[in-house]
């Protein structure tokens, strides 16, 4: 998943969703200022029209007769983490978060997506190579535990059941659930599906 999509690609993963029986989706509960700061990076640009853009809600996303859990972190616990970065760090990061936005809404999705979002064995751009792993492991370790805790309960308690099981995370968690699914259950993945997330321009 993505914060930030076309109209179309938030579409087709709810068709998805609709052949689910259950629902496990990412999204810090409650507020703070903190996180709006950190979440003003992708509520800018689906506020430009011409980009095309918008952003990801429940509301359009989730079909009503499916249930839904959300095991992820409090705004207050998601802050917590990001606080044990140096503080130099923190306060850049709660700096820059808003004004990565204002480029993204002023200059498109192109501004950050296009490179961003290839799929590479190895860092594909200088700004990957550079990427601070304790800012993602802030940004995600908690976030990832709580995850896999709670799919670890639904394999406990119908594991016997042929359900399947809709995780909506975004790609930063895709490597923990892969890896912790592994570890855990000796599951691994068997196919993949593409969807388009930007309609090119």
């Amino acid at each position: 998943m993505l914060h930030v999509a076309s109209p179309t690609f938030y579409s087709q993963v709810r068709v998805r969703l609709r052949e689910c029986d259950l629902i496990v989706i990412e999204g810090i509960r409650g507020k703070s200022a903190g996180v709006s700061a950190l979440t003003l990076a992708y509520r800018f640009a689906p506020r430009r029209r011409r980009n095309g853009l918008q952003e990801q809600r429940d509301e359009l996303l989730l079909p009503e007769d499916v249930p839904v859990i959300n095991p992820d972190v409090t705004a207050a616990e998601a802050i917590a983490d990001l606080k044990t970065l140096p503080r130099w760090t923190y306060v850049l990061l709660m700096v820059a978060a808003p004004l990565m936005g204002l480029v993204f809404a002023l200059r498109g999705p192109r501004a950050f997506l296009d490179e961003d979002l290839v799929v590479e064995d190895l860092p594909a751009t200088l700004r990957a190579e550079m990427a601070d792993d304790s800012v993602e492991r802030a940004l995600t370790g908690r976030r990832d535990q709580r995850l896999l805790d709670a799919l670890g309960e639904i394999h406990a308690e119908r594991g016997d059941e042929p359900i399947r099981v809709a995780v909506v995370y975004g790609a930063g968690h895709v490597p923990a659930i892969v890896s912790g699914l592994w570890d855990r259950y000796g599951f691994r993945p068997r196919e993949a599906e593409w969807l388009t997330v930007l309609v090119p321009a």
